[in-house]
């Protein structure tokens, strides 16, 4: 199959080409080869008009079909379909971050009961100053009661008695009184999921514009509420990142090591099997087996986790995670939830490699299943690197490629690392923005989509923001990509513009700096929140964007709602399920414009997207009083 088309137009990097080609050699059906098989795609599905929530259809909406096309057999027309469709899309990613966010929170409070020895507070500063800011008095109070403090305040948040969730109150008050002004301050983090699934259902609420307005407020709290819980205990738990090394590409696998690849979102997993890891008998085990030691690396965003507080090098993101078992070096992938394919399972199966699953809400058939909870985890991470360090045994060496150098790159940039880099206050940052040194900042964020050229809009569209003197902030997926492109390290400022490179020489720090996995955008929330409340601003007077270039999840769609509503403008390499509907689409790309005073914008060029986030930085700035 690789024969039959141009590898380079799937991806620029030579690890991903290379594998590619071994794909097609070895015969393993890939990502590109299943996109092709599905096209075309359903116009109806791609533009939202389709609907399948009662059996009186399914039913496909022509608006431009005439009076027997126009309407759904109960009578929703094209915008109240795809509005429908767009919230259950954003109430789905909402629940995944936000899900995520209980989990750890679950382990917090086993902390605080003394029901697990294998978790503990690694940094209890931060456990007392989140304590504090959210009105619990830590006086007297031991670390274990501080924490299921900490936890019970939280578990209130996911309910629905709170009349707004415990970290909104970071937002500066004029965005505060824009939620409440059009009713979309948000409240119990799955209470708002759920009243999205209730409103959707048929015959309720039937107007599209209210149901967006839900689908707002539903982002909102998973990026105030359940994705920053998720972030801030992570820290907790495992340590708040610092400036840390290490290098990223298929490169990082060792020939002649056990190879583990942690994949998935929760550190809960990928923090017990790199400490099993490190166990000296373990270590012997895999010494008697053949192999000069064990070697951790990361896929997607529980790479991401590792990466920025263990400095574990990371071996690819979405579109590379079928490619690193395709090296035939792998001896075991082990994943917990979200953006796992399928088709590892299958890919797995081609070579000696384990596939082992650990959520009860995450099963993979043709997998090993092995939960993991927070009263086994020590117990279970074990397990799972001695069945690694066994299948090293049958490793096939033949079928082993290696396909390229790892780079290096820096990371672990938290926002209490940021603010320590700049003296511990947001000042410098606030004086290099009116200075026009920075002229703005960009968070570039998420996934990668088989659509387009793997990575080739999250690299293009950084080093023009960067040349323009847009200081970049990655998570997610696109992390990997910069740090290939050779932007996660301080040398990169010489790529940069002459205001952006003087302060990152200044600070030492690479023009795009890592602050973390996907739900660690919230820190770039509470950042912009930092900087508009110091600067008596609010969030959409600040020359602030974000991008999803390469994006494809519901996740992704919540994440850059929450942008747009907590008034950041926010540019998607592709639209959502939402062209079917004129009305939606105008409210996306416009009006949100006159309720948050942010937008999206829809550009899959990244020299054409960069434009549009110039122009609008250009805006902020010159609204501002600041020199363009």
């Amino acid at each position: 199959m690789a024969k039959e088309r141009e590898i380079q137009d799937l991806s620029p990097w030579e690890d991903a080409q290379k594998m590619i080609a071994k794909a097609g050699r070895e015969g393993v059906n890939l990502i590109w080869d299943r996109l092709k098989d599905q096209t075309p795609h359903c116009t109806f599905c791609e533009q939202g008009l389709t609907c399948s929530k009662c059996v009186m259809g399914p039913c496909r909406i022509n608006p431009n079909g005439g009076p027997k096309k126009k309407y759904g057999v109960c009578g929703a027309d094209g915008d109240l379909t795809v509005a429908r469709n767009f919230g259950r899309f954003v109430a789905a990613g909402a629940a995944a971050h936000s899900d995520h966010g209980r989990d750890l929170l679950e382990t917090l409070a086993a902390i605080g009961d003394g029901k697990t020895t294998d978790y503990g507070i690694r940094d209890e500063a931060k456990l007392e100053r989140i304590c504090t800011e959210l009105g619990i008095e830590v006086e007297g109070l031991s670390v274990r009661e501080r924490a299921k403090a900490l936890a019970d305040l939280f578990f209130e948040d996911y309910g629905c008695r709170s009349h707004n969730v415990a970290f909104g109150g970071r937002a500066p008050q004029k965005r505060k009184d824009i939620w409440k002004r059009f009713g979309c301050t948000p409240r119990g983090i799955d209470r708002e999921c759920v009243e999205m699934l209730h409103r959707t259902h048929m015959g309720v609420d039937c107007d599209p514009v209210s149901i967006c307005l839900h689908a707002s407020r539903t982002a909102l709290a998973d990026g105030w509420g359940g994705s920053m819980i998720a972030t801030e205990v992570s820290d907790i738990i495992f340590g708040t990142p610092k400036p840390v090394k290490s290098m990223v590409n298929l490169g990082v696998l060792k020939e002649d090591q056990v190879n583990i690849l942690v994949h998935g979102h929760s550190p809960i997993v990928s923090e017990m099997i790199l400490a099993a890891a490190r166990e000296p008998e373990i270590l012997a085990k895999a010494k008697e087996a053949g192999a000069t030691g064990i070697n951790i690396a990361g896929l997607c965003c529980t790479g991401n986790e590792l990466l920025m507080r263990q400095g574990v090098p990371m071996a690819g993101n979405h579109l590379m995670t079928e490619l690193a078992i395709v090296t035939g070096a792998v001896e075991m992938v082990i994943v917990d939830y979200q953006c796992i394919m399928p088709s590892l399972v299958n890919v797995a199966g081609c070579y000696h490699t384990k596939f082992v699953s650990t959520s009860d809400k995450a099963k993979f058939p043709g997998g090993i299943h092995m939960e993991f909870h927070y009263n086994n985890a020590r117990e279970k991470a074990r397990e799972a690197v001695l069945m690694a360090v066994e299948a090293f045994t049958r490793r096939d060496p033949a079928k082993v490629e290696i396909p390229s150098k790892p780079m290096s790159i820096t990371s672990g940039f938290s926002n209490e690392a940021i603010l320590g880099a700049l003296g511990g206050t947001p000042e410098p940052l606030i004086q290099a923005l009116q200075a026009g040194k920075v002229r703005g900042v960009v968070g570039i964020v998420g996934c990668n989509n088989p659509k387009l050229k793997h990575d080739h809009v999250h690299v293009n569209l950084a080093r023009e923001l960067m040349k323009r003197d847009i200081l970049v902030l990655a998570t997610g997926c696109a992390t990997v990509a910069m740090g290939k492109a050779g932007f996660l390290e301080p040398e990169a400022a010489s790529q940069a513009g002459a205001g952006l490179a003087e302060v990152c020489r200044a600070l030492g720090i690479p023009p795009v700096l890592h602050v973390g996995s996907c739900v660690d955008n919230s820190r770039i929330l509470h950042l912009c929140a930092v900087l508009a409340n110091y600067a008596g601003l609010d969030i959409s007077d600040l020359p602030v964007a974000a991008s999803a270039p390469e994006w494809y999840s519901e996740k992704a769609a919540a994440i850059g709602l929450y942008a747009v509503a907590s008034g950041v403008y926010t540019h998607l390499g592709l639209p959502p399920h939402i062209l079917g509907s004129s009305m939606i689409t105008s409210l996306a790309l416009k009006g949100l414009d006159d309720v948050f005073g942010a937008c999206f914008a829809v550009e899959s060029g990244p020299l054409q997207a960069a434009e549009l986030i110039d122009e609008r930085i250009k805006a902020k700035r010159l609204a501002l009083g600041w020199s363009a």
